[in-house]
């Protein structure tokens, strides 16, 4: 007992040091990756260092849900890894200890770290959601830094355009200085043309000081709307001249940083803890049902019979109601002149116009509704897949490293990446399907975990059971026994091959055309269900398609018959033939009968001499 524990602690003394590293090392690359996304909204702003490590440290903490699976698959693949390349992996099932049971310490060591990271995602990321994205904003709106280019206008002052033919680096002077000034409109646009200028800015950052030297200032003296009151264009436009010898110009310009209010975020889906997420959907929801309460009540006002169903009516009028004789709509109509007839049908496609019109704008309000519930019903079942996605790649990396016994930062790296690759593609398309409403939320967001949830449980089942899952002597000999090995084959089983392969794969042809239907001709779950059925028939097909195709070469091989397969018969069959093989199946099923009859006679021949 003592031994299995101090193995325990040996494990975890393994592991503990991996797992920190690559979670240091995963956090760090795509920390990297948010650099170079948001670098050109930081590059030029002239932002505080601490500002600076402010958003960083926010950024590091929202990206820890994305790096923390990968680095606990990138952690237990190099752990099992080294142990296997060690051969301590193999001393210890010697030894009589089971791999399930020598991962026992971390699999009690990762569903800590599950139930942390549902705590981290439930209470943590909210608020750094707020203060990132608050802090993001502020970022993007703060002025940059002023820059002005030599030899072009530049307009990052707002209402003003400037223009520098050359700058003097040492003295900070610049040459040949032309201003637009339209901060009154450009009716009283101002230009003003100096020899040199000098620039700085104030003590607290509002405003630009230019001391301008030798110059003119052109400016309009009309009012706003003067042009509009002109008889012509060729009137005369006043404006006044301005020589100077020294002029100050002051520009506002705001280059302080200015954070933006945080409760303009705590309001959105990604400010919210589980509880305040449900308490959201819910009152969301009861707002939808009135609104649709709201609108079956409008619809009846604007229905055909609603005069007659809505009026108020006496007991006389009920009793007598079996001796009204209906009245013929198209009658009335017709005894109406052209006239009448036109104004009818005017007002009557008036009111529906209207009545489409109103019921389109009330159900914007519904749309926008149903929006922000999935997004908060998306953002409720991402506090829980963050931990479900810690163990699975656990149950991935591993068993997977047991079973390559490879350490190192070499194949454990290679496999990670490609396992995460795929991992984040699926979830994306689930998150994207799930948030526009094409899939139920609960089965965008959990796809890419119930999809690799399968492939953990497959591997540790292999790994528990020593099996030879990277073995290529083991799915070669699989192949030749669900195929049979073409080589050793006489031309009757190859022909007898053949037609059953095809006749499997018509099977699998016409199942995946049905499912197909089906899935157009369906909605929901069904639809994605057939769905997933018609891509695997499909691939089954695929699989198929290809060994009767090589079980035919193979034949006309055998039977030294001189048919030579060409660019043209590959093409058709790929093409033509990958539709509608169940025609080229008749005949080429018929030359080859003809071909094994060729050969019974000869034989029988030979025997006969």
């Amino acid at each position: 007992m003592l031994r299995i524990k101090r193995l325990y602690l040996y494990i975890l003394q393994t592991f503990v040091p991996v797992f920190f590293m690559t979670f240091a090392i995963c956090l760090f690359i795509i920390l990297m990756q948010f650099l170079w996304k948001y670098v050109e909204d930081l590059v030029g702003k002239g932002l505080e260092p601490h500002v600076l490590a402010e958003l960083f440290a926010y950024a590091a903490l929202s990206l820890v849900p994305m790096a923390l699976p990968l680095a606990i698959l990138l952690a237990s693949l190099m752990t099992f890894g080294n142990l296997g390349e060690r051969f301590e992996l193999t001393a210890i099932k010697a030894a009589g200890i089971s791999l399930l049971k020598a991962m026992r310490p971390l699999i009690l060591l990762i569903a800590a770290v599950s139930v942390g990271a549902f705590y981290f995602q439930n209470d943590v990321i909210p608020r750094v959601n707020v203060k990132f994205r608050t802090l993001m904003i502020s970022i993007k709106q703060k002025s940059p830094e002023l820059q002005i280019p030599e030899n072009t206008f530049s307009s990052d002052i707002n209402n003003y355009n400037l223009f520098v033919k050359e700058k003097d680096k040492e003295t900070g002077m610049l040459r040949d200085v032309m201003i637009y000034d339209v901060s009154k409109g450009f009716d009283n646009m101002a230009v003003i043309v100096c020899d040199s200028a000098k620039m700085r800015t104030s003590s607290n950052k509002d405003y630009l000081s230019l001391t301008l030297y030798y110059g003119q200032q052109f400016s309009n003296v009309k009012q706003s709307g003067f042009r509009e009151n002109m008889p012509s264009r060729s009137e005369f436009v006043p404006y006044s001249r301005e020589i100077f010898k020294e002029k100050q110009v002051i520009i506002p310009f705001d280059a302080n940083f200015n954070r933006i209010d945080e409760s303009a975020m705590e309001g959105t889906q990604l400010a919210k803890n589980v509880t305040q997420l449900r308490s959201s959907i819910d009152s969301l929801s009861k707002i939808v049902d009135s609104l649709n309460v709201t609108d079956r009540k409008v619809m009846v006002k604007y229905a055909y019979v609603s005069s007659r169903n809505n009026t108020p009516q006496d007991s006389v009028t009920v009793k007598n109601k079996a001796d009204i004789i209906p009245i013929s709509f198209d009658s009335v109509v017709n005894s109406l002149s052209m006239q009448e007839k036109q104004r009818i049908y005017s007002d009557a496609f008036s009111l529906a116009d209207n009545s489409k019109s109103d019921m389109l704008f009330r159900s914007f309000a519904k749309i926008d509704l149903q929006k922000k519930i999935r997004g908060h019903n998306v953002e409720l079942q991402k506090k829980f897949t963050l931990s479900f996605a810690c163990l699975v790649f656990f149950f991935i990396g591993a068993p997977l490293g047991a079973i390559i016994r490879k350490g190192g930062l070499g194949m454990p790296v290679v496999i990670s990446v490609i396992l995460f690759i795929i991992y984040y593609i699926i979830d994306n398309v689930g998150f994207k399907m799930a948030r526009d409403g094409v899939w139920p939320v609960w089965q965008g967001v959990w796809l890419s975990s119930f999809i690799l949830f399968p492939l953990g449980a497959f591997i540790t089942y292999k790994a528990i059971n020593d099996s030879a899952l990277f073995n290529a002597d083991a799915y070669r000999n699989f192949y030749i026994r669900l195929f049979g090995e073409r080589a050793a084959m006489p031309l009757e089983e190859l022909y007898k091959a053949y037609n059953r392969n095809v006749k499997y794969g018509l099977l699998a042809f016409a199942g995946c055309v049905l499912f197909l239907l089906m899935h157009f001709l369906t909605k929901g779950f069904l639809s994605n269900m057939t769905a997933v059925l018609a891509s695997i028939s499909g691939i089954i097909y695929l699989v198929l398609f290809s060994e009767f195709v090589r079980e035919r070469y193979e034949f006309y091989k055998k039977a030294q018959q001189k048919i030579r397969i060409t660019v043209k018969e590959i093409a058709f069959v790929l093409t033509i033939g990958l539709f509608f093989y169940f025609v080229l199946y008749l005949y080429y099923k018929n030359r080859m009968a003809n071909i094994i009859a060729e050969n019974e006679s000869k034989m029988s021949a030979v025997q006969n001499i």
